[in-house]
């Protein structure tokens, strides 16, 4: 993995928050730190599958869990959980319906605020769309324990506006090369941009034990070396978990079930387990 040159600074990316508070951009509250946003840097690397079954480990350790569906205009949560809305986002967002309607419960125990697919109008990161996913995630924030926000892919300006909304920051990634080098593109930033300087790593389809461990070293031996050194303080990657490739995954992706709920004794689904149990309080 090579440096991929000069950061990426998106629109609206830096103090996102502050400027969509106020047009002034007087400063914003800083994001409640029960808020992950759970992101990627490739698509297809198991970013949703993550926040899914992660929320459900999390539900059955007791804890208030919902998950966003932040990636606004190709929205698949409802796909993956076998769910159909009647009330989405969308209904939220143009005042067709109130936050509490959209609020779904899903198999595994916890809540889901799902967004409506195909609507290009929300693949753009405007004003308006700022203000209302904004106003979405203060509300519901203070009601639950954790808010998984699942991204889209990669660092496009919705992507990025919505992990500013987040205090923590989980990245997915496989140990495939271009999955690792688009997870440094997005951390790199990242830490540009919104000054993240504590990155969480998990790392999906491992071959075989502590590959995760071996991804991450090689992620911060990069950071270290072309990110950091531009920086005032160094940029941390912590490994959350790593997910081994099971045939069970795919099974229950087909099912459009959750792993945890239809088999829970699967190597993945111990896998997610550990790492709900390793997840800040």
């Amino acid at each position: 993995m090579t440096d991929s040159g000069p950061p990426v600074v998106a629109p609206g990316a830096p103090g996102a928050r502050a400027a969509a508070a106020s047009p002034a951009g007087a400063a914003a509250a800083a994001p409640s730190r029960r808020i992950t946003a759970v992101t990627s840097g490739k698509g297809g690397v198991g970013k949703t599958f993550v926040s899914t079954n992660l929320a459900a480990a999390l539900a059955r350790a007791g804890r208030r869990v919902l998950v966003l569906d932040a990636d606004l205009g190709l929205a698949n949560l409802d796909v993956v959980l076998n769910l159909w809305p009647k009330i989405t986002l969308h209904e939220v967002f143009t005042g067709k319906a109130a936050l509490a309607d959209a609020i779904l419960p899903a198999p595994g125990g916890f809540s889901v605020l799902l967004a409506g697919s195909g609507m290009v109008e929300y693949s753009r990161m405007t004003p308006e769309v700022r203000l209302q996913l904004q106003r979405v995630i203060d509300e519901v924030a203070p009601r639950y324990d954790h808010v998984l926000l699942d991204t889209g892919a990669g660092i496009s300006d919705l992507v990025l506006y919505t992990v500013s909304l987040a205090a923590h920051v989980l990245v997915t990634a496989t140990p495939e090369p271009t999955s690792l080098t688009d997870a440094y593109a997005t951390i790199k930033v990242l830490a540009a941009t919104q000054g993240r300087r504590h990155i969480h790593l998990v790392v999906n389809q491992v071959r075989r034990p502590g590959e995760g461990r071996s991804v991450r070293a090689q992620l911060q031996q990069v950071v270290d070396r072309y990110v950091s050194p531009t920086l005032e303080a160094p940029v941390r990657i912590e490994l959350l978990g790593e997910v081994p490739t099971d045939p069970a995954v795919r099974e229950a992706v087909l099912r459009r079930q959750l792993l945890l709920e239809t088999l829970p004794g699967t190597a993945a689904s111990l896998a997610v387990v550990a790492m709900a149990a390793r997840w800040p309080q």
